[in-house]
C-alpha cells in the first residue's frame, strides 16, 4: 500500500498537480503508512516533510464543532436554543426574500450553525453574499492595522448582514463556524484560542496546532502555490481575513478557517474521535457527545443543496461541520457508510472510517485544488482496497 501511495504522490508532483504533499494512514490506532513527496518551498528547494505545518482552512471546522459539543455536554450550550440568547446582536436579523430584506420568521438556532442551515453566507454575488462580503472586506482592510477586528466583533458585524434564506430551511456553506467561535468565547469566558489550547491541543499533544506559527517554527510553514502559465508559482494570500505568514496571534480567531498544524497533530484529534473521546486514558470528550458529533446529517430533502454545490459529495449528508457518508453506492470514492471528515481550501483532507477503524490524512497547500482532489480520491481508494 505504501508503495502505491508514494507512486501516486510522485506522479502528481511530476505533473505539477501539487508542489508537494504527504499522507498519513492509521488503522485501529496504529500507523500503517506515511508517504511524502515534493517541496513545501519550491524557490528554496525545501522538501515537504512530516513536520510541515499547513494552513488548515476549513479543516478547522470539525475542531470547532468538537469545542461546541464539549460545552453542550457541560450543559452550557443548548443546540436547540436561539443564537441571540448568547449573542444578542442576532435578535433582530433580516433575510433576503424576493429581493427585499425583511425580518426573519425563525431565529437562528445553535444547531443551524452546526449544520450550515443558518442562512449565513460566505462572500458571493448574491444579495446576502454581498453584505457578508462587506464584513470580510473590512476584516481584511484592518488585518495589518492597529485595531484588527476581533472574533466577537466579526460575529456582531455579521449579525447586521442579511441571511440568504430562513434559518433551518436549507443548506448553504458559509461563515457559521466563525460565529460558533464567538459563541464559544462568550460561553467559556476566554478567547477561542485559549479554550482550544486548554481543552484539546495540550491534552491531545497537538504541539504545532494553533492560530499562528511562532518564529522558531515558521520555516516549517508550507508556501501556497497556484497554477500559472510558467507552472506553479507562490501565491501569498490573506484569504478570509487570515494573515498569509500567520506571524501573530490573530485578534480574529476563525472557527471556520484559522488553524494551522501538522498531519500528526490532526491525527491525534481524529484518533480521539474514533476512540469515543478517549486519548491516552483521558476522556477528552464524553462518548455520547462524540457519537452525536459524528452522526449528524441534514434532512434528506436538504441533501440536494449540498450536492448542487459539490457534485463530488453525492451520497453524503452534512452535519456538525462535517460530511457524513449516507449512501456509499452513490459516492465518487471508496467510502463506508458512516465515514466522516472534512477538507480545507488549500487541499488538506481528513477522513475517519468508524466501520473499519481507518484514519486518512492528506496535506498540501494548493489553490485550485481540483487536481489535488483527484489525487485524494485515488489515494483513498488505494487505502480502502488494502485495509478495509
Amino acid at each position: 500500500m505504501e508503495k502505491k501511495i508514494c507512486e501516486a504522490l510522485a506522479r502528481a508532483v511530476e505533473k505539477g498537480d501539487v508542489s508537494g504533499a504527504n499522507v498519513l494512514i492509521l488503522k485501529d490506532g496504529k500507523e500503517q503508512a506515511y508517504c511524502e513527496c515534493g517541496l513545501r518551498d519550491i524557490e528554496n528547494e525545501t522538501p515537504l516533510t512530516r513536520d510541515t505545518i499547513f494552513r488548515l482552512y476549513s479543516m478547522t471546522k470539525p475542531i470547532t464543532a468538537a469545542a461546541v459539543m464539549l460545552l453542550v455536554a457541560q450543559g452550557k450550550i443548548d443546540l436547540g436554543g436561539y443564537l441571540f440568547e448568547y449573542l444578542p446582536k442576532f435578535q433582530d436579523i433580516k433575510v433576503c426574500r424576493d429581493g427585499e430584506f425583511v425580518p426573519v420568521e425563525n431565529p437562528i438556532m445553535v444547531r443551524d450553525l452546526m449544520n450550515m442551515t443558518s442562512g449565513i453566507s460566505y462572500p458571493d454575488d448574491s444579495p446576502a453574499g454581498r453584505q457578508s462580503g462587506a464584513v470580510f472586506y473590512e476584516l481584511g482592510e484592518r488585518l495589518y492595522g492597529a485595531q484588527p477586528m476581533t472574533t466577537k466583533e466579526f460575529a456582531e458585524k455579521m449579525a447586521g448582514a442579511a441571511l440568504a434564506f430562513e434559518p433551518g430551511t436549507r443548506f448553504r456553506y458559509g461563515a457559521s463556524a466563525d460565529i460558533l467561535g464567538a459563541l464559544v468565547e462568550e460561553v467559556a469566558g476566554m478567547s477561542f484560542r485559549d479554550f482550544l489550547m486548554e481543552k484539546f491541543f495540550l491534552p491531545l499533544g497537538m504541539k504545532d496546532m494553533d492560530f499562528y506559527v511562532p518564529q522558531e517554527k515558521r520555516g516549517r510553514l508550507a508556501k501556497v502555490y497556484d497554477y500559472g502559465s510558467a507552472g506553479l508559482c507562490e501565491c501569498p494570500t490573506d484569504h478570509l481575513g487570515l494573515r498569509y505568514n500567520r506571524d501573530v496571534v490573530p485578534a480574529f480567531q476563525s472557527g471556520g478557517a484559522g488553524l494551522c498544524g501538522t498531519l500528526d497533530d490532526y491525527a491525534n484529534f481524529a484518533q480521539m474521535l474514533l476512540q469515543g473521546g478517549r486519548w491516552q486514558k483521558k476522556q477528552i470528550l464524553p462518548e455520547f457527545a462524540v457519537h452525536y458529533l459524528t452522526h449528524g446529517g441534514l434532512e434528506v430533502s436538504q441533501d440536494k443543496y449540498l450536492w448542487q454545490g459539490w457534485p463530488c459529495l453525492s451520497g453524503y449528508t452534512y452535519g456538525n461541520l462535517m460530511r457524513v457518508c449516507r449512501e456509499r453506492s452513490r459516492t465518487t470514492l471508496f467510502s463506508g457508510e458512516g465515514e466522516y471528515g472534512w477538507d480545507g481550501w488549500l487541499g488538506v483532507f481528513f477522513s475517519n472510517e468508524p466501520s473499519c477503524g481507518i484514519t486518512m490524512l492528506f496535506g498540501t497547500q494548493q489553490i485550485g485544488i481540483g487536481r489535488a482532489a483527484t489525487l485524494i480520491r485515488k489515494i483513498k481508494n488505494i487505502v480502502m482496497s488494502e485495509l478495509a
